[in-house]
């Protein structure tokens, strides 16, 4: 099967050596996103709900580049700072994903890129169309 590299400005753009995302056949992996604001690159504030939200948002975009929606994702990682955030990250999930949900693990890191304190990526099942 041949990968098809994927890329889209309302994402922000790769800050090292890797794409956004990769598909493979109907599978495509999304590479971790960050809370930075795509027209600018900047982190959108300090606040974790804000920075939550900036991130699912960086993930839709790059899903529905891939020829999907967030919808489609069927696990995803989140990486944390503070696992106390937990809950914050539970209630901000509720509004992007509806039953059933995808897989998931939240993982607790010393330190994220740009000292933010969230990133999440994903692998991405793209409907059948046959």
């Amino acid at each position: 099967m041949n990968k098809a590299f994927i890329s889209t400005d309302l994402a922000p753009a790769a800050i090292g050596t890797y794409s956004q995302a990769v598909k493979v056949g109907t599978a495509v992996y999304l590479s971790g996103q960050i809370p930075l604001v795509p027209a600018t690159m900047e982190v959108i504030s300090e606040d974790f709900a804000e920075q939550t939200h900036q991130v699912f948002k960086n993930i839709s975009a790059v899903c529905e580049e891939a020829g999907g929606n967030i919808q489609d994702l069927v696990k995803v990682n989140i990486y944390l700072t503070d696992l106390s955030n937990f809950a914050t990250v539970n209630e901000v999930m509720s509004q992007y994903f509806k039953a059933p949900y995808p897989a998931r693990a939240a993982i607790g890191v010393r330190a994220l890129p740009k000292n933010v304190q969230v990133e999440i990526d994903g692998i991405m099942e793209l409907p059948s169309t046959n």
